[in-house]
C-alpha cells in the first residue's frame, strides 16, 4: 500500500470524529508516548491517518530577547513549549505530527475553517511539516454527512489569504500587547521602583476607554427630580397624559382638579401588528440570548457552545452569520430533530407549513452559517449545556414559524377634562412564540374597558421620581457594542473583556464597574499619548486584515504601517514615562486594597486576600499581622478575588475562585458554613453543575 495520507485536526474530539466518519470499517486507536492518541483507518482503498494539535502549537515571541525593555520589533514564531512552560505537554502533539508528516504522502488540514484554524494549520504545514502548502476539508458541522463529504470536495490549498490575516493579526496583537504592556508596567517601577504588571494592547485599549466614558458619565451624573400623576382603578393604571413634570406644584394642581372626580373612558384605539420571528443565531447573538435567559457569561457560552459543535449536535459556533441556506437542508434537519421527543411535536406542526423558510437576518459570513442543531441525539449533558442546547434548537425551530400576531390598546381617559392615558398590549396569534417557549419574554397587559365607561377610581397619586443615570454595560452588553464599533472578532471579544477583569481595570458582576485604575490608566494615556486608546485605529488595522484576505493587501504592509504607529506611541511614552507612572502608581495601589479587601476583622484591622509564593497559593489574613492571627486557608491553585457577596447561608465574605477551564467559584471563607456539606456532595456527584474545585487539604487555623 501507498504512503498514508495525514489529515490533522484541532483537537483530540475531532480527530476522533474525522477518523469514525471516514473509516469505511473499523478506526484503529494508536498511542503515542502512552498518551497522545492517533488513529487509522481506510477510506475508499486509501491509508489515512488522523492526528491531532491541541490548539495553537506555535506562538509569536521576541527573537532576541533583551530583559524587559521596549521597544520590540523583532519577532519571530516558535513551538509554544519552547516559550511558554505551561505548554509543555504540547510538545509530544508536536513531536507525532513531525513524525507521521515524514511518512505520509500528502497532508490534509482539516482544522476549523476560520481564521484560527487557519493558522493553526498553516503552521503546523510549514514549521513541523515544512511544506508550502496542503489540502484542505472544510465543514461546519462534525456530523458523519458533513465531514464525509469535506473530504471528498478536499480543498486544493489552504486558504492563504485567510492564513496570512490570521498571521497577521497574531505578530499585530503581540508587538501592540508586549510594547504596551512593557512601557505600562515600567512607567511605574520606574517611578516608584514597583514592580507591578500593567496590560493594554490594540483592541484592550480602546475597549476600556468605552468602558470608562460610560463610568464617567455615570459619576458625574446629577438626577433632576421629577413627577408624576398616577390613576389607579380597578380595571387599569394610567399616567397624565403631560408624562414627566417639572415642576410640584403644576402636579398639585392637577391633583387638586382631579381628586374626587369621575373618570370616564373618552376614546380606545386598537391597533394590531406582525412581530417578525427572530433572526438565526449567530455567535454575538447568542451570547446576548444566553446571558438574558440563563445569566451565563459570553466567555462561557462560546465554551460550551464549542462542546456542543465537537460533539456534532450544532452547526460552528464562531459565526458572524444570521442567515441559513437552503443547503443545510432545512427538512432533513428537522426530521432528525423530530427524534427527541421534545421536540417532536413542534416539528409535526411545522412541517405542515406550505414552505420552510428562515427570517435570515443580513449578516453574512463567508465561511459558515447561523447556527442551527444537526439533529443529532445529544448525549448526556451537563445542565448548562442542555439549556444552550435547547436555547438553539428552539432559536432554530422559531425562525421558520409564522410572524406572530398583537394588539395594542390605547386608552384616553378623562377626569375633569384632565386627560389620562393607559396603554396595553396581548398576543392575538402565538406562532413563533410557540416554538421559542419559554425564551419569549413580553409583557402581556390586557385591557378590558369601553368607550364612555366609568371606572372605579382607588386612588389618585403624585409620584416623587427622579432622572437615572445611564445604565452600566453587562458582560453581554459590551460584547454587543464591541461588534457594533468593529472591535476585535466573534471569537475573541469575550476574551478581551475577561483581560480587563483579570488585569483589575474592571469589576466583576450583573454590570461593569470600572475600577479607580481603570479609569485612571484611561485618563493619564488620554492625557500623553491618546493615540494607544484611538478607536478608528483599531477599526482601520480591522479592513486591513480584511484587505489582506482577499488578496488586496499584505502582511509586510500592515506591520510596516504597525510599526510606525507603535514608534510614535512609544516615543510619547518615553518622554512622559516618570509623570505616567507616578500618576498610576497611586490608583493602583489603591484598586489592589480594595481588590483584596474582605471584611473587617474582630480585632480592627482588615481581613485581606494575601498570596504565598512558598506554597503557590492564596489565603486570608489581617492587616496587623503579627499583632492578629486570625487566617484562612482557600482552596489551593486559584487564583482568589473578592467577589463583594456574603453566603446566603451564614452572611460569611464568598472569594471569587478562578482557574482556567474552570467555571468562577464563589467560596464561603466559613468553615463551619452549613453550605460546606452541600459543596462536597455537588463536587462528589457526576456532572455536577458547579465545577467546582476540590475541598481537601484546607486547613482552617482560626477565625474572627
Amino acid at each position: 500500500m501507498d504512503k498514508p495520507i495525514l489529515i490533522l485536526s484541532e483537537k483530540p474530539s475531532a480527530a476522533l470524529k474525522i477518523a469514525e466518519a471516514l473509516a469505511d470499517k473499523s478506526v484503529t486507536k494508536n498511542v503515542y508516548m502512552k498518551k497522545i492518541p492517533y488513529y487509522e483507518l481506510t477510506h475508499n482503498g486509501e491509508k489515512i491517518i488522523v492526528a491531532c494539535a491541541v490548539g495553537h502549537l506555535y506562538t509569536v515571541t521576541e527573537k532576541n530577547k533583551k530583559g524587559w525593555t521596549y521597544p520590540i520589533f523583532d519577532i519571530e514564531w516558535k513551538a509554544s513549549y519552547e516559550v511558554n512552560k505551561g505548554a509543555a505537554f504540547t510538545k509530544p502533539y508536536l513531536q507525532l505530527i513531525q513524525k507521521l508528516s515524514k511518512e505520509s504522502q500528502k497532508i490534509v488540514v482539516a482544522c476549523d475553517y476560520d481564521v484560527e484554524g487557519e493558522v493553526i494549520g498553516f503552521n503546523i504545514v510549514r514549521f513541523a511539516c515544512g511544506k508550502k502548502d496542503a489540502f484542505r476539508m472544510k465543514f461546519s458541522t462534525t456530523t458523519k454527512e458533513d465531514l464525509r463529504e469535506a473530504y471528498a470536495q478536499l480543498m486544493k490549498h489552504i486558504d492563504m489569504g485567510q492564513a496570512e490575516a490570521g498571521i497577521t493579526r497574531h505578530e499585530l496583537d503581540w508587538l501592540f500587547g508586549i510594547n504596551l504592556s512593557r512601557a505600562l508596567t515600567l512607567s511605574i517601577k520606574n517611578a516608584t521602583g514597583m514592580f507591578k504588571i500593567l496590560s493594554s494592547g490594540r483592541v484592550q485599549g480602546p475597549a476600556l476607554k468605552l468602558l470608562s466614558a460610560r463610568e464617567k458619565e455615570i459619576q458625574a451624573f446629577i438626577p433632576v427630580p421629577y413627577w408624576e400623576l398616577e390613576l389607579d382603578t380597578e380595571e387599569l393604571i394610567a399616567k397624565h397624559e403631560q408624562g414627566k413634570l417639572d415642576d410640584r406644584k403644576k402636579a398639585e394642581e392637577i391633583y387638586v382638579r382631579c381628586n374626587g372626580k369621575k373618570a370616564v373612558v373618552e376614546s380606545l384605539e386598537k391597533e394590531q401588528f406582525r412581530q417578525e420571528p427572530p433572526h438565526p443565531f449567530d455567535l454575538t447573538a447568542l451570547q446576548l440570548e444566553a446571558y438574558r435567559v440563563f445569566r451565563i457569561q459570553p466567555k462561557e457560552t462560546l465554551e460550551i457552545a464549542q462542546v456542543l459543535y465537537i460533539n456534532s449536535y450544532i452547526s460552528y459556533p464562531r459565526t458572524s452569520s444570521n442567515q441559513l441556506p437552503e443547503s443545510i437542508g432545512y427538512k432533513k434537519v428537522l426530521q432528525k430533530l423530530s427524534q427527541q421527543n421534545q421536540y417532536a411535536p413542534l416539528i409535526s406542526t411545522l412541517l405542515k407549513q406550505k414552505e420552510l423558510k428562515p427570517n435570515n437576518g443580513k449578516k453574512k459570513d463567508d465561511a459558515h452559517p447561523a447556527m442551527y442543531p444537526t439533529g443529532e441525539v445529544p448525549g448526556s449533558l451537563e445542565i448548562k449545556e442542555a439549556k444552550v442546547y435547547d436555547l438553539i434548537v428552539k432559536r432554530f425551530l422559531a425562525t421558520f414559524a409564522e410572524a406572530a400576531v398583537r394588539e395594542t390598546v390605547s386608552v384616553k381617559i378623562d377626569v375633569n377634562q384632565e386627560k389620562f392615558l393607559a396603554n396595553g398590549t396581548r398576543t392575538v396569534e402565538e406562532n413563533w412564540h410557540m416554538y421559542y417557549r419559554p425564551y419569549v419574554k413580553l409583557e402581556e397587559a390586557e385591557v378590558h374597558v369601553k368607550e364612555r365607561q366609568e371606572l372605579h377610581i382607588r386612588e389618585l397619586k403624585i409620584l416623587d421620581k427622579e432622572t437615572s443615570p445611564p445604565r452600566r454595560y453587562t458582560p453581554a452588553s459590551i460584547i454587543k457594542e464591541l461588534e457594533k464599533r468593529n472591535l476585535g472578532t466573534k471569537a475573541t471579544r469575550s476574551e478581551i473583556v475577561e483581560s480587563l477583569f483579570d488585569r483589575n481595570y474592571l469589576k466583576r458582576g450583573d454590570s461593569i464597574e470600572v475600577t479607580n485604575l481603570g479609569l485612571k490608566t484611561v485618563a493619564v494615556l488620554e492625557k500623553y499619548c491618546p493615540d494607544i486608546l484611538d478607536e478608528q485605529l483599531t477599526k482601520d488595522f480591522e479592513k486591513d486584515m480584511n484587505k489582506i484576505r482577499k488578496g488586496k493587501s499584505t502582511k509586510k504592509e500592515v506591520l510596516a504601517h504597525a510599526e510606525v504607529h507603535l514608534l510614535k506611541v512609544l516615543t510619547q511614552f518615553k518622554a512622559n514615562e516618570k509623570e505616567i507612572g507616578k500618576e498610576l502608581s497611586g490608583s493602583y495601589q489603591e484598586t489592589m486594597k480594595q481588590a483584596s479587601f474582605v471584611k473587617k476583622c474582630s480585632c480592627g484591622g482588615d481581613l485581606q486576600i494575601r498570596y504565598t509564593p512558598k506554597f503557590k497559593s492564596y489565603f486570608i489574613a489581617c492587616s496587623t499581622y503579627p499583632e492578629c492571627k486570625i487566617t484562612f486557608s482557600l482552596p489551593r491553585g486559584f487564583l482568589a478575588k473578592n467577589s463583594d457577596k456574603v453566603c446566603s447561608a451564614c452572611s460569611f465574605p464568598e472569594i471569587l475562585l478562578i482557574k482556567k477551564g474552570k467555571r468562577p467559584w464563589n467560596f464561603c471563607i466559613n468553615p463551619s458554613c452549613p453550605k460546606k456539606e452541600e459543596y462536597r456532595k455537588s463536587i462528589a456527584a457526576p456532572n455536577n453543575e458547579q465545577d467546582s474545585p476540590s475541598l481537601q487539604d484546607q486547613p482552617y487555623t482560626s477565625m474572627p
